[in-house]
Formats: C-alpha cells, sequence, structure tokens
C-alpha cells in the first residue's frame, strides 16, 4: 500500500510539472499584478457607462464602488486560503473548495461555476475582439472612403480572423510564457480606459442629453437595472484565476507566495479603479441614457483615436482570453490523462486547445449578444465564484467567531452575492431575448 501511495504522489507530482498552472513556479509578485489587471481590466470596463445608464446616477455609483471593495476583500481571502495547509498549496480553485467542503461535493460546487465563468468570458472576449476588429475596419474605411473603396464585411468573420491568432497562442505550455502577452494587453487595457473617458471628456455633453430611464415601461426599467447589474458583477471576475496565479509564485515557509502575491493584487486594483470609475462616470456623464454598450461604439472623433483604442482592446482581450482559458486548459488535460487515461503529449494539448479554441468561436458567431452576455454570465455565474463563494469557504474553514467583524463581513458579502446571482439573469435574459428578435445568424 505504501508503495502504491509513493507511485500515486510520484505520478502526480510528474503531472503537474506538465500541466499548464503548476509547470512553472518563478512568478514575480509584478507577474501577479500584470495577470490580475488584464484579468479584471477588460470587455467589463466598456458596459459601465450603460451599466450607468440603467441603474442612475445613486445607485449606479453605489454598485461599482461596493462591488470594488468586496471582490478585493474576497480576493485577499483566496490569496491567504492558498497556503492555509503547513506544506500544501491549493493551485486550483477546486482544490480550495475540495479542502472546505469535501473531496466530491468541492468538486459539484467549484467546477461547473468556474467553467461556466471561464468558458463564458472567453466567448465574450471573442464577441468583443471580432466587435473591435470590425469598429477598427469600418473607422478606417469611413474616413478613407474614396480611396480604399472597402467593401461591408461581416462580423462573423471578424471573430474568425480573431480566432486565428488563439489557435496559435493556445499552445503556450504555461501561466509564466504568456507573461510578456499579459504585460502588453495590461497596458492596452489602461490606454484604452483612458481613451474612453478623455475622448468622451473631450466630446463634452450633449446639449439634449438625459438621465432618465432607458425603458419606457416602469417593468422595462427594473429588468434593465438587473441586467446592470450582472454588468458590473462581470468586470470583477479576477477571482475565477487567481489561485492559479498564485500557484506561479514560489514559496517557502520563510517566504510564503501570498506576500508577493497580495503586493500585485493591491496594484491591479489601483489600476482597476483608475481605469473602471472614470469611464463609468465621465462615460455615463457625457452620453446620459443614449449610451451604447460599449463605450466605445458610441465615439466617432477623433476618427484616429477612436480606431487605435479599438485596436488596444484587440490586444488586452488577445491576453485576456489566454489568462481565462489556461486554467481550462489546466482541468481538460488534466482529466484526459487522469481519468481517460491519455498520455501526457504534445498532440494531446494541440488536439484538445485547438478544439476548445473553435467551440468558442462557433459559440460566439452563432450568438453575439454582447450587453445581454455580459449581464447574463455576471449575474449566473460571476457572481457566486467572486461575492459570496470565498467567503462560505472562509466561514466554512476558519470559523470566525458569530457575530464578530469577520462573521458580519462574510455574511453580508453573501447576501449582496446571493442577490446578483438571482437578479442579474432575470434582467439579462430578457435582453438577449429582445436582441435575438431581430437577428439573423451568422449575419
Amino acid at each position: 500500500m505504501e508503495s502504491i501511495s509513493k507511485n500515486n504522489a510520484e505520478e502526480e507530482k510528474d503531472l503537474n510539472k506538465w500541466l499548464p498552472v503548476t509547470s512553472s513556479r518563478n512568478g514575480k509578485w509584478w507577474y501577479s499584478a500584470f495577470h490580475n489587471v488584464t484579468a479584471m481590466v477588460g470587455a467589463g470596463v466598456l458596459g459601465f457607462p450603460y451599466a450607468m445608464s440603467e441603474l442612475g446616477w445613486g445607485p449606479g455609483t453605489a454598485v461599482i464602488v461596493l462591488s470594488w471593495v468586496i471582490t478585493l476583500y474576497t480576493l485577499w481571502q483566496m490569496v491567504e486560503m492558498h497556503e492555509m495547509v503547513p506544506g500544501k498549496r491549493f493551485d486550483r480553485y477546486h482544490e480550495l473548495g475540495q479542502h472546505a467542503f469535501g473531496e466530491k461535493l468541492g468538486l459539484w460546487v467549484v467546477v461547473p461555476q468556474q467553467l461556466l465563468v471561464e468558458v463564458g468570458v472567453n466567448i465574450v472576449y471573442m464577441i468583443t475582439g471580432g466587435n473591435s476588429l470590425k469598429k477598427f475596419h469600418d473607422t478606417i474605411c469611413n474616413r478613407f472612403s474614396t480611396s480604399l473603396h472597402c467593401e461591408p464585411i461581416k462580423r462573423t468573420y471578424f471573430i474568425m480572423i480573431f480566432s486565428a491568432v488563439h489557435l496559435i497562442l493556445s499552445h503556450l505550455p504555461n501561466f509564466n510564457s504568456i507573461t510578456i502577452i499579459s504585460i502588453l494587453a495590461a497596458f492596452m487595457s489602461l490606454s484604452y480606459s483612458t481613451i474612453g473617458w478623455a475622448a468622451s471628456l473631450n466630446k463634452g455633453v450633449a446639449p439634449d442629453v438625459t438621465y432618465g430611464q432607458r425603458a419606457s415601461t416602469r417593468a422595462g426599467n427594473v429588468f434593465n437595472a438587473f441586467s446592470a447589474l450582472g454588468d458590473v458583477a462581470f468586470a470583477f471576475a479576477g477571482h475565477n484565476v487567481v489561485l492559479e496565479i498564485q500557484a506561479t509564485i514560489p514559496s517557502t515557509p520563510e517566504k510564503p507566495s501570498k506576500k508577493p502575491m497580495w503586493k500585485g493584487v493591491v496594484v491591479a486594483y489601483t489600476v482597476v479603479a483608475v481605469c473602471y470609475f472614470p469611464v463609468a462616470l465621465i462615460g455615463y456623464w457625457v452620453f446620459g441614457d443614449k449610451v451604447e454598450d460599449n463605450i466605445l461604439i458610441s465615439l466617432e472623433k477623433p476618427w484616429w483615436l477612436i480606431a487605435l483604442a479599438n485596436m488596444f482592446v484587440v490586444v488586452h482581450v488577445i491576453g485576456s482570453y489566454q489568462i481565462y482559458a489556461m486554467p481550462v486548459f489546466d482541468m481538460l488535460e488534466s482529466f484526459l490523462v487522469l481519468r481517460m487515461k491519455f498520455k501526457p503529449t504534445i498532440l494531446l494539448r494541440m488536439v484538445t486547445r485547438t478544439s476548445y479554441v473553435a467551440f468558442t468561436m462557433f459559440v460566439a458567431i452563432t450568438f453575439p449578444f454582447f450587453g445581454g452576455l455580459l449581464g447574463f454570465f455576471g449575474g449566473f455565474a460571476f457572481a457566486p465564484t467572486t461575492y459570496f463563494l470565498p467567503c462560505i469557504m472562509w466561514l466554512t474553514i476558519y470559523k470566525p467567531k458569530k457575530f464578530g467583524l469577520s462573521w458580519i463581513a462574510n455574511w453580508f458579502c453573501i447576501i449582496v452575492g446571493v442577490t446578483l446571482m438571482v437578479l442579474a439573469p432575470i434582467g439579462a435574459l430578457r435582453q438577449i431575448i429582445l436582441q435575438a428578435k431581430n437577428y439573423k445568424f451568422y449575419s
């Protein structure tokens, strides 16, 4: 029995050396900062002014600020729990779930939610990448229409062009191998967010701007507000890859990984605040309730700056796609090796990752409803893994004193998170149905 368990431990060690999350542990604190910025600041920030228009000044500002505070707190909890057991690291979200809830229950609680988040983000980023490429193309063509003679190109083809990049990048072996891409993507997110609010400020408030309600009925406004909650939740999704990012940082009893990881998280959340709040508030102030669900679509001038911003978005979501795809690759490859008994080879990796990219591309082309998908995935999947699942784990493992500060803070986060999870998908589903009424497949 002892030799069998020893062999199993060796096999697991060898597998971890091959899997993308654990194959490299030489990450630095600034790797954590860039990876977290890339994971967090993405398509969600572009939808903030639209969410504000659905919620209004007071509720909209309160929801964004509260989400920033709550998710920073729950992210701190996850960083702390990464090495709570001496000599062991919870390198993956589901491993922490298994420690909190048990081997089988932990898998069923965490894995479906995490997969839904990561696959959902990748689908939305396929749409975002395609939309931004199309906007870039159309902006250039409209500017030089007399000399370029551009023909209209379907959004479907732009999504396919965007996916072609990932058919190559997805074969990079692990998190640390995409660090350069992540650094570039993080700078892009800061750049296009700055362009979003600065170009809006330069445009100035339109004379006919209004800050009323987007819908003409009370029921419509209520459903819109529900959907907006999901849009905000979508923008705070970094928790789904935080343990996997921390797994890339070396750790010893004297220098645990949580110290450099938390340093990177603080930097990342500072960047998040610099990106999120100006875009949300200035974008809504300038465009009011006429703002598009992607702020860059509302902006038309100066043409070169808008074209540049859309290309920045493309570069950023290339990096974000890879950050969220890497844990999915890790799950798929470990399942195929451990359960299906495939050998861990380059061929297995190529087939698995290429198939995954093709799947997300197909879904994105078939259902390109950017705004509705933000709200639906944000509420149904992101709220649990970001807002309250870390709190439930913390309460289960540490058992803080009832009615103490930690106990109250965690239950408050749980109540807010569950409310988001229930309400947001209702409004988002209605929005998707409305968008789908006049939609032609593969247009």
